[in-house]
């Protein structure tokens, strides 16, 4: 690593938000010392920083946020003096199934960096910062109007959201009870290149490629506001440098669609990209039984991030859509490879 100012540790570097944020940080700030701390699980796939392994501000940490011994010693080893922490289960459905594991990745995870934080500078936090990365999900679910403000009360449904709401909870308690310096954001829907295939996206884009069943939950008209990836890690730029401590910024892309019409879009363009006849990728489309606790709709009012630093999402949702599934097209091998699993074998080739 170069002599830098800055020790900037990312957690879950190596999933999809991560990964684009990696790159952008390596690149856009050759001053910094970029540590990419990822567990590897299903989701994280070093192929997706392939094209920045080698740059010398960056390095790869294989660990595991659950692991408090092994969090002190790497705080200990490196002296990070900010955070941004990514690093979280973030599948609803894997939420209903197993709930622990979602308290022990997004709680019990969250607390060992703070800790470690915490334990490491003793309270002399001048220019140091936790930035911790959230979810628009944590405030529940919304009726026909209204957007989610940075003051909406907390009302979590799933056990996912709940997970991620008690991780910004700890993060404001250990800003109030030790005086570290920390600013959480609260995202919506991210979408664009490197997702894994079991978020709605990239899921019907890859089913339809193959041919597959659509499967939409209920009569799929949940609501989302749809933020491209790139767009997020613009706005965690700005927030990281200018914001001040102890705020709190909800990003949204201003992009609200219901899930029907996300897919019915997909299929129209995948049929224009596939040469097949329009409406056939449609056929495709079954209603299934709906998920417990599904939200019926979330939407974010994002009025505080663009008048205290200027932020705005660059990407209209129709030009995003495009740009993913080109992106997806063109990668079918990476598509291919995360899913049989065979993205694992990059990381034996390359690490071990």
């Amino acid at each position: 690593m170069v002599k830098n100012i800055k020790s900037i540790l990312i957690t879950g570097g190596a999933g999809f938000i991560g990964s684009h944020l990696i790159r952008h940080f390596v690149r856009k700030y050759p001053n910094y010392n970029i540590y990419n701390l990822d567990s590897l699980t299903y989701a994280g796939n070093l192929e997706n920083l392939k094209d920045i392994e080698e740059v010398s501000n960056y390095e790869f940490i294989k660990a595991d946020i659950t692991d408090e011994t092994k969090i002190i010693e790497l705080f200990r080893k490196y002296q990070f003096d900010k955070v941004i922490h990514l690093a979280a289960e973030s599948h609803v459905d894997r939420s209903i199934s197993d709930p622990l594991a979602f308290v022990k990745t997004n709680i019990i995870g969250t607390i060992n960096l703070l800790n470690a934080f915490t334990s490491l500078w003793k309270g002399n936090f001048q220019d140091k910062l936790f930035y911790h990365v959230s979810t628009d999900e944590v405030y529940g679910s919304l009726g026909e109007t209204g957007l989610f403000k940075e003051t909406t009360a907390y009302s979590p449904n799933s056990p996912y959201s709940a997970s991620k709401a008690g991780s910004d909870h700890f993060v404001r308690a250990y800003g109030e009870t030790y005086g570290i310096p920390y600013i959480i954001s609260n995202c919506s829907n991210n979408y664009g290149p490197f997702q894994f295939p079991e978020k709605l996206i990239p899921l019907m884009i890859h089913n339809i490629i193959q041919g597959k069943e659509l499967p939409i939950y209920g009569d799929g008209k949940y609501t989302r506001d749809w933020l491209y990836v790139e767009d997020h890690v613009e706005a965690i730029d700005l927030i990281f440098h200018k914001a001040a401590k102890g705020e709190t910024y909800n990003i949204g892309g201003l992009n609200e669609w219901k899930n029907i019409e996300v897919i019915n879009f997909l299929c129209e363009i995948l049929d224009d990209k596939l040469n097949r006849e329009k409406g056939s990728s449609e056929k495709l489309i079954r209603f299934i039984k709906d998920r417990p606790g599904h939200d019926r709709r979330y939407a974010i009012d994002s009025t505080k991030i663009e008048k205290e630093l200027g932020w705005k999402p660059k990407h209209s949702f129709q030009q995003g859509l495009e740009d993913t599934v080109s992106w997806y097209m063109q990668n079918k091998e990476w598509l291919e490879n995360v899913t049989s699993g065979r993205y694992l074998d990059y990381y034996k080739k390359q690490y071990l």
